[in-house]
């Protein structure tokens, strides 16, 4: 399953990249009619999608090859160097697009054929956004970042688009040429607010940083069809590697439990969350046996060995789940 997800990952991206190419050049034809340089910002933009979108082929191709001796978790870490690479040179060129667009506030010029510009990059707008909401889609289905960040790049060229038809469309009626630069400004700022976002989500995977939404769903999921046999879990950790989960925690259960029943509640909550997160998701449990002191929180009704009445049910929530110590008073919640 995985092998297909990635080979799938790896054939979008064939498309983003041809698609970007076909933008680009319809791009630089309506700046060529027009001379404007909020079409020219537009231009920019699309010449760092497409070398960001080489950069994410090459990235999901490296990801999608299988684990050796040297990267025995996979190659899926490739994604999160391409996301933090494309990320930079968006920033680059938002920053341009700054300088391009003030310079031409300061000395304005011509605009020409402003009804055949709009009209190019309104076609570019359309099959952007479509293209970038699939890639979105299928990278978050996929579990893939550099698939993810590539839609993401073609819908932040759809509303910067948008904000230069707009642009234009208020300097055809108006003949004010100075919109044109402000509009250009704006966008300029708006990329790199974009790409500042997307270096942070591609360094927090470099660093392994917690993804507390991630656990936090993960967390539901378990709630929602908790057994009686699993007493507490804590120490949960997740690891992204692409498109691969690498989950691992402590599960506790009776310890009177012979191997096989043991291995069974593994079974039964590996199962759980695939059903959340799909077969790319990987899950480790390191099986502890219940002390005396978890009795009071215990929930299984039939235990012959209960040294202590149940008392209180301790809900599993991101801040107890997380930590590295056996639940067992409902007073501190944490032994």
């Amino acid at each position: 399953m995985q092998a297909v997800e990635s080979k799938q990952n790896l054939q979008i991206q064939k498309w983003v990249v041809s698609v970007s190419v076909i933008l680009l050049i319809i791009k630089f034809i309506a700046y060529y009619f027009t001379s404007s340089v909020s079409i020219l910002t537009d231009a920019l933009e699309s010449i760092v999608n497409v070398i960001a979108g080489f950069i994410g082929l090459y990235s999901l191709y490296i990801s999608s090859l299988p684990r050796d001796i040297n990267h025995p978790y996979g190659h899926g870490k490739a994604e999160f160097l391409s996301a933090a690479i494309e990320g930079t040179m968006i920033g680059i060129a938002g920053t341009v697009i700054l300088y391009k667009a003030i310079y031409k506030l300061m000395i304005p010029s011509q605009i020409e054929r402003l009804d055949l510009g709009i009209i190019l990059i309104s076609i570019t707008a359309v099959i952007n956004y479509g293209v970038g909401t699939y890639c979105v889609i299928k990278g978050k289905k996929n579990h893939s970042v550099a698939l993810e960040t590539s839609g993401k790049h073609l819908q932040t060229d759809t509303y910067s688009t948008l904000g230069v038809i707009l642009g234009l469309t208020l300097l055809y009626f108006t003949k004010l040429f100075w919109i044109d630069s402000i509009v250009a400004i704006i966008l300029g700022g708006f990329i790199v607010y974009v790409a500042y976002t997307i270096i942070r989500k591609s360094v927090a995977g470099i660093m392994d940083e917690a993804d507390s939404q991630l656990l936090q769903s993960m967390i539901e999921k378990v709630n929602s069809r908790r057994r009686e046999n699993w007493v507490d879990i804590h120490n949960l950790r997740v690891i992204k590697y692409g498109s691969v989960l690498h989950v691992d925690c402590h599960l506790t259960v009776p310890w009177y439990f012979t191997v096989n029943e043991a291995h069974e509640e593994m079974e039964i909550l590996t199962k759980l969350n695939k059903e959340k997160f799909g077969e790319s998701l990987e899950l480790f449990v390191h099986l502890d046996g219940c002390t005396e002191f978890q009795c009071p929180i215990c929930t299984k009704s039939n235990c012959a060995y209960r040294k202590s009445p149940f008392e209180k049910r301790i809900e599993w929530t991101l801040e107890n789940v997380v930590q590295n110590e056996k639940h067992n008073t409902p007073k501190g919640e944490n032994g």
